[in-house]
């Protein structure tokens, strides 16, 4: 029996529930009130659609106190939203992105939990060039010995690490049409980097920021340069 795709597509297919989905692709849990903010409906509205979703098992909710927090409800979800994104027709936007807000997710974001923009698949490209990772089969990719030595010098033990779909795969970035680093490497990766200052979390949004300090690492370590001129947006 095939599985039903209808009902998971159905949700995703509402433009409000799109939206607050799309908003918690960051991996991090999120108020009503935000998602509400988020997808420009009332909070009564953005009630009744997050029921449909935590009921449809596509978000999670974490309860403290008397607040709700939602969450998507797995990595599944997260790719099933990016490669929607990704097959989606073209945003116009994208090749010159006009506002601020535009700029900043295309050069680097959060796409649940590791690099994704602009940056992510530069770095992800020169990992791969430098044969610090190779592919692997069609969706997974193997960390070489060199690999496993740089990962271990930046504080990363790529073999400490597990998952149900392989330590590291590469993900279609839905803007650059191209791949970033996924799976716990990814996430750990882009943990480290932000733990060492290289990278700044925006408190609101997906958008991830190239810190000066940042801008000098990957360019020694991996000559990587935010744009073609090696400038950055720090």
């Amino acid at each position: 029996m095939d599985a039903n795709i209808a009902s998971p597509a159905a949700l995703i297919g509402d433009p409000t529930r799109a939206a607050m989905l799309q908003a918690l692709q960051d991996g991090r849990a999120q108020p009503a009130s935000a998602l509400a903010w988020a997808a420009g409906v009332t909070a009564q509205a953005a009630s009744n659609h997050l029921v449909k979703l935590v009921d449809g098992g596509l978000l999670a909710v974490e309860r403290q106190g008397r607040h709700r927090y939602y969450r998507l409800a797995s990595a599944e979800v997260a790719h099933a939203i990016e490669a929607l994104s990704v097959i989606a027709a073209p945003v116009r936007s994208l090749a010159i992105p006009r506002t601020p807000k535009a700029r900043a997710l295309r050069d680097a974001r959060c796409c649940y939990g590791h690099l994704a923009g602009r940056l992510g698949v530069k770095v992800c490209e020169a990992l791969l060039e430098r044969d610090l990772i190779r592919m692997a089969g069609e969706r997974l990719y193997a960390v070489t010995p060199a690999g496993h030595a740089w990962f271990e010098d930046l504080g990363v033990s790529p073999q400490t690490l597990r998952g149900a779909r392989g330590v590291a795969r590469p993900c279609l970035d839905w803007t650059e049409r191209r791949h970033h680093l996924a799976g716990p490497l990814g996430v750990k990766l882009l943990a480290t980097m932000t733990e060492r200052g290289w990278l700044a979390l925006e408190p609101k949004g997906r958008a991830v920021r190239l810190t000066p300090d940042g801008a000098r690492a990957l360019q020694d370590q991996l000559g990587v340069t935010l744009d073609e001129t090696g400038q950055t947006t720090a």
